[in-house]
């Protein structure tokens, strides 16, 4: 079996393992990868609250192809107008590596001062992914040095961009959770630098 062909056979069973309809979850997730090996991936299976006080599951399938990163979200809805039984929606957008912008990545470590290193691990962490289609701008009022100035300075700011973001912890999810997020992000951040 090929590198590529493992990496598809060990996405398909990590799919399997979440346990959240896997069938129709493989099937988005493979028409997205168009036949392009898989070289890394990140599966995570999280429960959601529903306007209803009702839960409902949510899985989001991170691939990184030689070419593309994949995203993949996979949402179970309860009966509705749309459709009178209980359904799932998947969506999967594949962006060229060569967009992404920015790879961000946040990790918490409790009790730093006993940080043996990587295989410690961190307690929580957040990718954040940008490639210019969704952008964040946070505002607020400007001043000056003048603490009895009164006169309006306007505003100023930031634009982000905030294409996609996973937190990810080690309390709610379990340690191997965060580890495997942290995976994927030296694989993204290697795949983007082109040092893979």
């Amino acid at each position: 079996m090929s590198d590529a062909d493992l990496g598809t056979h060990d996405l398909r069973i990590a799919i399997e393992k979440s346990g959240y309809y896997p069938d129709v979850v493989w099937d988005a997730v493979q028409a997205a990868i168009a036949g392009e090996g898989v070289d890394s991936y990140l599966v995570h299976h999280e429960p959601t609250i529903d306007e209803r006080d009702e839960v409902r599951r949510h899985v989001t399938v991170l691939v990184l192809t030689p070419t593309r990163l994949i995203l993949g979200h996979t949402d179970e809805h309860a009966p509705d107008d749309l459709l009178p039984a209980p359904y799932t929606s998947s969506s999967t957008e594949a962006v060229l590596l060569s967009s992404v912008t920015s790879v961000v990545v946040n990790r918490m470590v409790a009790n730093p001062e006993s940080y043996t290193g990587r295989s410690a691990g961190a307690d929580e962490a957040v990718l954040t992914i940008g490639w210019g289609a969704v952008g964040r701008i946070d505002l607020e009022p400007a001043g000056c040095a003048d603490p009895e100035c009164e006169a309006d300075h306007g505003y100023t700011g930031v634009v982000s961009s905030d294409d996609f973001s996973l937190r990810v912890s080690a309390a709610a999810e379990g340690p191997e959770a965060v580890a495997n997020l942290l995976r994927f992000s030296d694989a993204l951040s290697a795949h983007t630098a082109g040092t893979r």
